[in-house]
């Protein structure tokens, strides 16, 4: 797998402590984001259709409330590996700018050789 999309990555997220039914998603992407990303329904369900046809999450469970279909998500062995991942690989990118705004000086500043 080549990156999660942001989205991708805080939907993940947000099923990484247990299954969470579409509106919760929502609600915790905003959380997880500092509500600076807005999921609506659409791109969220759009979304939730693609990482179960990519094997990332399943469906655990349903059940109806206020007799509305509430279908449940969660993280597969794939999906929480994929997490890990890419969450490793944000932490070795964070790394490296760190080094490299250290050694860089002011702007414009030539480099040391």
């Amino acid at each position: 797998m080549a990156g999660l999309r942001r989205p991708s990555f805080l939907i993940l997220s947000a099923l990484a402590l247990g299954p969470l039914h579409g509106y919760a998603v929502i609600k915790e992407v905003e959380r997880l984001s500092a509500d600076s990303v807005h999921l609506a329904a659409g791109t969220l369900y759009a979304a939730l259709d693609r990482l179960t046809d990519e094997g990332l999450i399943e469906v655990d469970h349903e059940e109806t409330v206020e007799g509305r279909l509430r279908r449940y998500y969660r993280l597969t062995v794939a999906g929480t590996a994929a997490l890990a991942a890419e969450a490793e690989q944000m932490r070795r990118d964070a790394r490296m700018v760190a080094q490299r705004l250290r050694g860089a000086g002011p702007a414009g500043a030539p480099r040391p050789a």
